[in-house]
């Protein structure tokens, strides 16, 4: 998918006002380029208008202080009589646009519109992907940049798919889209006392409101277990399972340095880089957190600490994809978004494009001139694709988990391909090996090519006996693969080959281990 990462940082030697702006990546070699540009001072109180006006709570104080040698120009806003429906609306445009042009320009606009023009190509979107390095500007509202008026905004998802990153991450491992949506729900502290009653209602939101949701065509299983108000053991044991690829917390969380922290009860609390830590040792790719603050970043003294929100936390530590509020959010509003949210996830989209779907419904309901749909944030690790549910157009055709005719599955021997130092059981369906960790088993030689080889597994019946037969698929790319015969090692080549009980394999080279092909009563 074609993907395009800008960073902005602040230039340390040339007044605090001075800026570079550069591509980080590129779909094309001559698209890294970069530019310097200076905030103006009209940025600046458009910037603190809109704060003024849209989030009057902030603690955060704007990045930039307007510099006395140049007199701030008036803002051109409707007159009273359009009434607040109408300055909000101007206020909600002036400032997308100034972030726009201040972002876009120049080469940089030049690299994004061919970069753009590939994705039409290739009849996608091209993701984009915000980096910004100077911590005070990281409180505004970057989804909200739009072209010229009338267009939409950068992150409503016509022309792009955007979402922030940040470079300094740890690297992530192979990750494969999952069949089903499994959600770990947590409800933290609450100002309210009906907590068994709110958890029904996310659950039903979640779920699509629909029992017969999991059996619509196309449409990917979800499952729900919720806990409430639970202690960080409990918490950490459920995600010890490594049952969940997605958490969902709705509670109070407060921000502070590495993370701050969620409120799990009013005797909890879980630091943020805790959290990290559990999440990624567990395989947890997408964390949502119904919680006001938690994507921005913590103060001391109006001076933002760099890195400390908790999005940006978990980001860093390896977590794939973290989706936060940069300020509160109204229950009404909140589940509108959860309920397209999920309804897009489930239906197989990438988590970019689910939240973009997500914050157009915010902005059909709650319209342009009100903050819902500028509300979420969304970080993506800058090597993830997005992708959590598995695509029917991109992904692998796979025969079912278990192809066994009821009741008869315990009757069968299991099948198991043993080397010298390990076993493995040979899966009902396909067992891919090769070298990459994408396989199932997996043989980190290079001789052994990415993907080497498939055992199949076919179940029929000789009368009413069912019989369960197993051969081998050779796939590499030179042949290296060889079975040991009556006339000894016999190279093979793109070949399927019958597997009998104490047959012996070698992947890669004559003069590899051998592996032993085993049948064993069930």
């Amino acid at each position: 998918m074609p993907s395009l990462n800008l960073a902005i940082a602040r230039l340390e030697n040339t007044g605090t006002h001075s800026f570079a702006i550069w591509v980080v990546n590129a779909p094309y070699p001559s698209g890294y380029v970069l530019r310097d540009c200076v905030w103006s001072n009209e940025l600046s109180q458009v910037w603190q208008d809109w704060r003024q006006f849209f989030a009057p709570n902030m603690d955060i104080a704007p990045g930039i202080t307007l510099a006395p040698s140049d007199p701030t120009p008036m803002l051109e806003v409707p007159s009273p009589s359009f009434g607040q429906v109408s300055r909000g609306s101007r206020l909600m445009q002036l400032l997308g646009i100034n972030l726009w042009r201040w972002v876009f320009d120049g080469n940089i606009l030049n690299s994004v519109e061919r970069s753009q023009g590939m994705a039409m190509g290739q009849h996608t979107r091209l993701h984009l992907r915000l980096e910004i390095r100077d911590p005070s500007l990281t409180a505004l509202p970057w989804e909200i940049m739009q072209r010229e008026a009338g267009q939409p905004a950068i992150s409503l998802g016509q022309n792009f798919l955007f979402s922030r990153t940040t470079c300094e991450v740890e690297p992530l491992p192979y990750l494969r889209a999952d069949p089903a949506l499994n959600i770990l729900l947590v409800l933290g502290e609450d100002n309210k006392l009906q907590l068994d009653q709110e958890a029904k209602i996310l659950e039903q939101t979640l779920a699509n409101g629909n029992s017969l949701g999991n059996f619509v065509p196309g449409y990917a299983p979800c499952l729900v277990h919720t806990l409430v108000q639970p202690t960080t053991q409990e918490l950490i044991q459920a995600l010890e399972t490594k049952a969940y690829n997605v958490l969902f917390y709705a509670g109070h969380g407060e921000p502070g340095p590495d993370g701050g922290f969620l409120r799990l009860s009013p005797q909890t609390k879980l630091n943020g880089m805790e959290l990290a830590h559990v999440l990624t040792q567990n395989g947890v790719k997408l964390a949502v957190f119904n919680a006001c603050w938690l994507a921005q970043p913590a103060t001391v003294n109006g001076q933002v600490i760099p890195s400390s929100s908790l999005a940006e936390v978990l980001i860093r530590h390896g977590v794939p994809a973290v989706l936060g509020m940069r300020d509160e959010i109204g229950d009404e509003e909140s589940l509108t978004f959860i309920h397209s949210f999920a309804q897009s996830l489930r239906s197989r989209k990438t988590i970019d494009a689910a939240v973009a779907e997500a914050r157009q419904q915010l902005l059909t309901v709650y319209r342009f001139n009100q903050p819902a749909w500028t509300l979420p944030v969304l970080y993506l690790h800058p090597q993830f694709e997005g992708e959590l549910i598995r695509s029917y157009d991109e992904g692998v055709t796979e025969l079912p988990p278990d192809t066994t005719i009821p009741n008869v599955a315990s009757l069968l021997p299991v099948a198991r391909l043993k080397s010298p130092e390990v076993t493995y059981t040979l899966q009902i369906g396909v067992t891919r090996i090769g070298r990459t960790v994408d396989n199932d088993i997996v043989i980190p030689e290079p001789s052994v090519s990415k993907h080497h080889a498939e055992i199949l597994c076919r179940n029929t019946f000789t009368g009413a006996t069912p019989v369960r037969n197993y051969y081998l698929n050779e796939m590499s790319t030179y042949g290296t693969t060889w079975i040991l015969g009556t006339n000894g090692w016999q190279q093979i080549h793109r070949q399927e080959v019958f597997l009998e009980p104490g047959m012996q394999i070698k992947f890669g080279s004559s003069r590899s281990q051998p592996w032993e092909f085993v049948l064993e009563e069930a």
